[in-house]
């Protein structure tokens, strides 16, 4: 094989390897929440983990949104959604973060801060992660990110289970 031929079919099966790796890497495909671009949100994001419960991150491509597992997504998170007033649904409290819970259909749970502003909504699959693993980790960027509080608590929040 000549040096011409060699180089060609190299350059050939890199291409044909770049092709086949981004294949595996997708990227999910979300619209922002209103108050996405709010600074608070940005502190959150660069604090999120790389994995939450068995569920490696997955890049989106909407401003303040992040998601985990899939394809479909697992977890998918947004930040500077609407801040929620009093309710009457459960709120459960993580690493110091309260969140409301609104059990939705097909083993997906939408849960989203209450007292912070901006406010974060996350929709877990509870038929594919631990529910608690999931709010731990992202509890924790939360409080890292110092979302501020809007002095805001849920009464008698219940205490995950573990």
């Amino acid at each position: 094989m000549t040096r011409a031929r060699r180089i060609l079919a190299c350059a050939a099966a890199v291409l044909a390897a770049t092709f086949a790796l981004a294949g595996c890497t997708s990227t999910v495909s979300l619209a922002p929440a209103d108050d996405a671009n709010n600074p608070h949100c940005a502190d959150v994001m660069v604090r999120l983990p790389d994995a939450v419960s068995t569920a490696d991150r997955v890049w989106t491509d909407a401003q303040a949104t992040a998601s985990w597992g899939g394809p479909p997504s697992s977890v998918i998170l947004a930040c500077g959604v609407a801040v929620p007033g009093p309710t009457v649904l459960p709120c459960v409290a993580f690493q110091g973060v309260d969140w409301i819970v609104a059990d939705g259909k097909n083993h997906v749970a939408t849960v989203t801060t209450f007292g912070r502003k901006p406010a974060i909504q996350v929709m877990v699959d509870t038929s594919k992660v631990d529910f608690n693993a999931v709010l731990n980790s992202i509890s924790i960027a939360v409080n890292g990110g110092r979302l501020p509080t809007t002095g805001d608590q849920c009464t008698a929040p219940a205490t995950p289970s573990k």
